[in-house]
């Protein structure tokens, strides 16, 4: 018979109840596909509005990622399974190059809901992507830290600079709006914009695009498009399924499998019901039941 200290181990390696449903399709998804399973879901969406941080992809992202990784047979691939906001362009590009040199160009990234800014990055340093008919991506241009686009700054300045050109009286209107911003701010919008544009142009033409008789063209087709911000307007835009398929990414409907389909959003479920009725702000989790899960403490009345 298990001792009292046995028994309180087991207790809490099998977690509550939303772990062991979260992990039950997992398992059910891997035995699916035959591929290793990542799950990267934050809570933004549940708890963006209760003063709480900690839901944009940064640097602590990498261990759990090291976490759930130790151990896999990596020879079977990775699907990644995309829930984000988005986050810090640098944690972005060390996870990107981190989880490609654990499985090469054998990734597929899954986004049963919506992966934005530099989750949709993520996605498009994968193979492929399966996306739902509800699903949505968004634009890559870089947001400075609070949240203002450096494309919207630079179109600012070239506006003020062509106003002032063809009129003087009109520098008491710009002084107060261009006094706002730094010296430095227009060299620093400039270097965000290439450091997004330059690599993703380079994740697209090794993964999604190696295999295209352009590769150089087809990338920066797509970079010129997601990256511009006097095309897609806002940094919130959301790009469809079919916008996606329009840009000629390699995308799969998620549709196309009704096997896959239920699996994905089943595992899509369990995550939401644990983001909406737990602590829980980001999970990253395996299909072995091996998560790196962060929560946040509520605060006593």
């Amino acid at each position: 018979m298990p001792n009292w200290q046995a028994l309180l181990n087991e207790v809490e390696s099998t977690g509550s109840t939303h772990d062991v449903i979260r992990r039950k399709y997992l398992r059910r998804l891997y035995k699916k596909t035959g591929r290793n399973v990542i799950l990267y879901y934050s809570g933004w969406l549940q708890k963006g509005d209760m003063g709480v941080g900690g839901f944009n992809i940064s640097d602590a992202d990498k261990n759990g990622f090291m976490a759930v990784i130790h151990g896999m047979d990596r020879t079977k691939g990775l699907d990644l399974i995309l829930h984000t906001p988005g986050g810090d362009i640098a944690a972005t590009e060390s996870l990107v190059d981190y989880l490609r040199s654990m499985f090469g160009s054998n990734i597929r990234a899954i986004v049963p809901q919506i992966a934005m800014s530099a989750g949709t990055m993520i996605a498009l340093s994968c193979r492929e992507i399966i996306m739902g008919k509800h699903s949505s991506l968004g634009p890559i241009d870089p947001q400075l830290g609070n949240g203002i686009a450096a494309h919207g700054i630079i179109e600012e300045f070239e506006q003020a600079k062509a106003d002032l050109k063809e009129n003087l009286a009109l520098a008491h209107i710009w002084q107060p709006i261009i006094a706002k911003y730094s010296p430095t701010v227009i060299g620093e919008c400039q270097k965000a914009i290439k450091w997004s544009e330059t690599i993703v142009k380079r994740w697209l033409i090794e993964g999604m695009f190696r295999d295209k008789q352009d590769p150089d063209a087809a990338a920066q087709s797509v970079v010129d498009d997601l990256c511009s911000h006097s095309i897609t307007l806002s940094h919130s835009r959301h790009i469809s399924l079919k916008r996606a398929q329009e840009l000629n990414l390699t995308v799969i409907p998620l549709e196309s499998d009704q096997g896959l389909q239920d699996a994905i959003l089943s595992v899509h479920h369990a995550c939401i019901h644990t983001l909406t009725r737990t602590p829980v702000i980001k999970l990253i989790e395996n299909h072995r039941g091996v998560g790196f899960i962060s929560a946040f403490a509520p605060q006593a009345p």
